[in-house]
């Protein structure tokens, strides 16, 4: 419960940070810029990651305003990474376009598989790390 009474105006030094009173105490006027970004599946991921297992990492980059710049990139990074790993599958098994339209169900499962290897590999490489 804040008491207005308490509070008086603000103050600048000349490092041009603002400062409250309340009370006996000079409180400085501190805000973080907040970039809204949008988190696909693996930013998301790697900010519980973060914040649950590298605590320190996660306020420097918080505190440094890097945070959002680090989650976009790997979200792309994770994102281009599972495209590759999926086409070099594909060569690999030889699994075509055509092989969609003869044996659907077969050719469905195979690409769920591609696709849960490819981010096994994502999560070990980019997010868990």
């Amino acid at each position: 419960m804040e008491n207005k009474e308490l509070k008086t105006n603000n103050i600048e030094n000349k490092y041009g940070i603002e400062y409250t009173k309340v009370g006996d105490y000079y409180l400085p006027n501190l805000v973080l810029k907040k970039e809204k970004i949008e988190l696909n599946k693996y930013g998301r991921m790697r900010l519980k990651f973060l914040k649950e297992n590298k605590k320190a990492e996660y306020t420097i980059m918080f505190v440094n305003g890097t945070l959002n710049k680090h989650l976009k990139e790997t979200q792309e990074t994770a994102q281009e990474r599972i495209d590759l790993i999926i086409e070099q599958l594909k060569q690999q098994n030889n699994l075509t376009e055509e092989m969609k339209n003869k044996d659907q169900l077969y050719w469905v499962s195979m690409m769920n598989n591609f696709k849960n290897t490819a981010e096994e590999i994502i999560l070990n490489e980019l997010i868990y790390v």
